[in-house]
């Protein structure tokens, strides 16, 4: 059973994002989430869209993937109108 709420359809985009950005990299898992400081788990959650991560979990992972908060966002918004779409 989740602990938590699910996960806001926006940040489906977020985690399609990360995704993308991490294997562009040619990051694994956890190499990203020990790059951002993050338990591996978490990440894999993220990027699955079953956690709507804090602020300073994305903030961490952006710095990680080397790109500003601002790309990142505009990667995610154009992943999730992909999918309205």
């Amino acid at each position: 059973m989740p602990s938590g709420p699910p996960p806001s359809e926006g940040q489906r985009g977020l985690a399609r994002a990360i995704h993308e950005l991490r294997e562009k990299a040619k990051l694994s898992q956890a190499a990203l989430a020990e790059q951002a400081g993050l338990p591996p788990s978490l990440l894999a959650e993220i990027e699955s869209g079953e956690h709507d991560p804090k602020w300073g979990d994305v903030r961490r992972i952006a710095e990680a993937l080397d790109i500003s908060l601002e790309a990142l966002s505009e990667l995610a918004e154009s992943h999730q109108i992909d999918q309205e779409v």
